[in-house]
């Protein structure tokens, strides 16, 4: 239950690897300061910069914090709050809840990006009252939050909800983890552009050079903002691209619905924000294969705490 009164205050940190946004957050999931900063290269330096502004965030806020919770793209170690592995990050065994509270004085709650998300939703967004929900957030790669009878679930090793690579085709692309298939393969960002590339290679002159002249004008990169780019305008190639990727998010939730059975199915990430029509077509395809026991009843969803998700999650955990 979410107490309103009387105000309490913490920091709430999401950590991605490319930046790192930051904010005092009270436990009604309102932002009262805020940070951005880009990450530095190198576990000391990024710890250096978490520590660092921190102490400007609390300097602002003038009040006292329960503590700081950091949500990271990555394996956790529940016990102990060190970063087993952050891919992106490249970071391996790095103890930073023991560094941070050493350094800080303060406690430290560290959990994986999307399950400290999935606990802002649930508390304060496109979750809240429900007590069976799925949190599925498509961004970079696909991760998830579950809550099953009002419980955040994490798993026997901390590793609960990696949906993105559950394989939707044995055949598929290899994945990051080293299997073939998986759904983040399809649909997650890096490999909507790593479909693209593929299929850049395959196919005729004629079908490519629209999406290769669009990739000159962006620095040569072809990126899973640029294939979304071109499928909104058009373009034949990256049709297929999302066409796959629809299909892929579409067998997988209906899998994640037969196995866990949510009331609530919720949709984030920025693969998403750029294609808001994949909410309706989730949900008409989950109807479509999933078994109608499991989806008589099933909301499918957007998210609502958009960006702030990270930064209220990782806070709430101070809280709760």
């Amino acid at each position: 239950m979410v107490t309103y009164s009387p105000l309490r205050y913490a920091v709430g940190v999401d950590l991605g690897g490319t930046k790192i946004e930051m904010g005092v957050v009270d436990n009604r999931g309102t932002i009262h300061h805020r940070l951005r900063l880009q990450v530095e290269k190198g576990a000391e330096n990024v710890q250096r910069q978490l520590v660092e502004g921190i102490t400007q965030l609390l300097q602002q806020a003038n009040t006292p914090v329960l503590g700081v919770g950091i949500g990271v793209a990555a394996q956790i170690e529940r016990t102990t709050g060190t970063v087993i592995f952050a891919p992106n990050l490249n970071w391996h065994q790095v103890p930073l809840k023991s560094y941070l509270e050493r350094m800080l004085k303060l406690p430290v709650h560290i959990d994986n990006d999307v399950r400290v998300i999935t606990y802002g939703e649930w508390l304060y967004g496109a979750g809240k009252g429900c007590q069976h929900l799925v949190c599925l957030f498509i961004g970079t790669g696909i991760g998830s939050g579950v809550v099953i009878n009002g419980e955040l679930i994490s798993g026997f090793s901390n590793t609960f909800g990696e949906v993105g690579h559950l394989s939707v085709d044995f055949k598929g692309p290899r994945c990051t983890c080293g299997n073939l298939g998986c759904m983040e393969a399809f649909a997650g960002g890096w490999g909507l552009a790593a479909r693209a590339k593929e299929l850049i290679s395959q196919s005729p002159k004629e079908l490519a050079q629209p999406l290769l002249a669009l990739a000159e004008e962006n620095g040569h990169i072809i990126s899973a903002k640029l294939v979304v780019d071109a499928y909104h305008r058009g373009d034949k190639l990256a049709g297929q691209v999302i066409a796959q990727a629809k299909q892929a998010l579409v067998i997988g939730c209906a899998g994640i619905v037969n196995v866990l059975n949510p009331q609530r199915l919720i949709l984030g990430g920025g693969v998403v924000d750029g294609l808001p029509e994949l909410v309706a077509d989730v949900d008409q395809g989950v109807r479509q294969y999933a078994l109608k026991a499991a989806t008589n009843k099933l909301e499918v969803v957007v998210a609502s705490l958009t960006k702030e998700a990270g930064v209220v999650g990782s806070a709430a955990m101070l809280f709760h």
